[in-house]
């Protein structure tokens, strides 16, 4: 067994009568209460999400002095620059804010950092060379900045003033820009009030803050500022905001939601929900062009958005700037789009080349050294590896080892990288304890990027090992598997999924609804299916009912034998324009 089986304690007696109240199968009410709604009124509003749940923009810590320097840089003819970041999530908040900006009459600039010459973030080297671009007196970093506290320091001595509009950790000591729109930033507030009552009042420890609205990316992040402009404009009587419709942003706001994997929950499942209906009918010549190369289905969710579209988007930043997928996002007629499209996707089967190369030089030896016990964090690095694509290979180490893993390299003395990790290890705070041992470094708990000199990676590789054993709980290292139910075959119909179909958009935070049945058997031989026969279908009974079961990318693992339980992912499967019960297989046990 690889996984962890840890299945939701039942409670029959609650999600009975929110079934009742509700009109729910009991199954969908129990989902509900593990995902923590036990309230009629929450969860309609989960069900049903809606725009105008949203929560006003200038709640976010800092909007307003963002909002009054950028009216102010309007008022005085002042042109910005909106410098982004090279992923899905920095192009399509830099397309948001640029769009939103010189609609409303700011003179707007864009600049996107070249992964291999400037790094990542508000680097000194990205923004000289921005500013010798545009000589601006305003800089808006949006998906980066919130630990640039050196660079925007420096930009302050020139006269630049900078916002920042980011959703990672923040630096200690904090940057001081004109106006550091974080929500990280409201959740240490939160947090501190909490931890000042609690002490005052002696009382046992609370229950986790609500977060709905510290959980942005970024590109949720650039909408909110949409809105407190466009708001703000409202009142002021600013030109062009009465009638501006926020609402044909959201295509933009969902795909940079779901591929920088952002729980999908409060806001975020709102934004998405709207965005996923806006991406399906998108005007945009260049998501029309993205769907049409990528051969997309005519409806997306969030899985298509996050392994079709997300990574031709991500390619072009990977292997060399992310220009052409913002000229993609900003592409005003398919003629113009379609070329660049196709060349996303040339170069996605590019980077997918390259990193199996690499997946390979890693995985290969880590399957005859790896030790379960001692090699807590995995830390790799070689020369000429290229650094465009080692957070995919670190997740893809993640996945076969379930280790928190960082992968570095490059050329010269001075390697970067990207580290990927598991719940219960934050990484971003790991890396603050390696301070010394690194040239720069940044992002939160499950994910981060560094530098480092290869001299150091030795060191770097004990530290994070050191830390791991003092921080890290055991039992973290056996990868759990959520579980929401245990289920008869009978009660897994096709009616019962049409109910579970109100929990999408499903994803981080929300995750799709895993089951569990026990004491099942074959009613017919397994069929192994697929070009190299690495998938397996079967045919579970539990004695009365019998459904088809695909267990995708089994290879030569050990398959169930005997009598079994099973744990799957319940779906519909379309075939033929028939639909059936299909069991997407997730684990396996002998029967007890």
């Amino acid at each position: 067994m690889k996984f962890h089986w840890s299945l939701a304690p039942p409670q029959p007696l609650l999600a009975g009568q929110l079934a009742k109240a509700l009109n729910l199968s009991p199954l969908l009410a129990q989902c509900l209460l593990n995902r923590g709604l036990s309230e009629p009124a929450q969860i309609n509003g989960f069900l049903q999400p809606r725009l105008k749940q949203l929560a006003d923009p200038f709640l976010l810590p800092n909007m307003a002095a963002a909002v009054e320097r950028l009216f102010q840089a309007r008022e005085r003819k002042e042109s910005l620059v909106v410098f982004g970041d090279y992923d899905v999530d920095g192009v399509t908040s830099t397309a948001l804010l640029v769009e939103v900006l010189n609609r409303l009459g700011w003179s707007t600039h864009h600049y996107l950092p070249h992964r291999l010459d400037e790094g990542y973030g508000l680097s000194r080297d990205g923004v000289e060379n921005c500013l010798q671009k545009f000589p601006v007196r305003l800089l808006l970093a949006v998906d980066c900045g919130s630990t640039a506290a050196g660079t925007i320091a420096w930009l302050k001595q020139r006269g630049v003033d900078v916002i920042v509009l980011d959703h990672h950790q923040i630096s200690n000591p904090a940057p001081e820009p004109v106006a550091l729109v974080n929500p990280q930033l409201s959740l240490s507030a939160e947090c501190r009030a909490a931890s000042d009552s609690d002490k005052a009042a002696s009382a046992p420890p609370r229950p986790p803050l609500a977060t709905s609205h510290t959980e942005f990316c970024s590109a949720g992040l650039a909408f909110k500022l949409a809105h407190a402009l466009v708001k703000r404009g409202r009142e002021t009587g600013l030109p062009g905001a009465a009638d501006f419709d926020l609402r044909p942003l959201l295509d933009l706001v969902a795909l940079g939601t779901i591929a920088d994997i952002v729980p999908l929950t409060g806001e975020n499942r709102i934004l998405v929900s709207a965005g996923l209906d806006r991406l399906n009918a998108t005007q945009r010549a260049g998501l029309a062009a993205l769907k049409s190369v990528a051969q997309s289905p005519a409806l997306l969710g969030t899985y298509e958005v996050g392994f079709q579209l997300g990574p031709r988007l991500n390619a072009a930043g990977r292997l060399e700037t992310a220009e052409e997928a913002l000229r993609l996002l900003m592409a005003c007629d398919p003629a113009e789009a379609m070329p660049i499209a196709r060349n996303l996707d040339s170069q996605n089967r590019e980077r997918q080349k390259i990193e199996r190369g690499i997946v390979e030089q890693v995985v290969g030896p880590l399957r005859i050294t790896f030790n379960p016990d001692t090699d807590l964090v995995i830390v790799e690095g070689r020369l000429l590896w290229h650094i465009g694509v080692l957070g995919i290979v670190a997740s893809r180490v993640v996945q076969e080892f379930y280790r928190p893993t960082i992968i570095v390299g490059g050329e010269g003395d001075e390697w970067r990288g990207s580290g990927r990790s598991i719940a219960g290890f934050d990484l971003a705070a790991a890396l603050r304890e390696c301070d010394d041992l690194l040239l720069s470094h940044g992002g939160h708990a499950m994910a981060a990027g560094l530098s480092i000199r290869a001299e150091n990676l030795d060191a770097f590789r004990l530290r994070l090992n050191e830390i791991a054993r003092r921080t890290m709980n055991p039992k973290v290292l056996q990868p759990p598997l959520r579980l929401d139910a245990e289920v008869g075959l009978d009660e897994v119909t096709l009616d019962g999924l049409a109910h579970l179909e109100c929990l999408r958009p499903t994803g981080q935070g929300n995750p799709a609804v895993q089951v569990c049945a026990r004491d099942l058997a074959h009613q017919r031989p397994l069929q192994r299916i697929g070009t190299e026969k690495q998938h397996v279908k079967m045919w579970v009974t539990d004695g009365m009912t019998t459904h088809e079961a695909v267990w995708w990318g089994a290879g030569n693992g050990s398959l169930p034998v005997g009598h079994f339980d099973l744990s799957f992912a319940p779906q519909i499967n379309h075939f033929n324009n028939q639909r059936a019960v299909q069991l997407k297989v997730l684990d396996w046990r002998p029967a007890r």
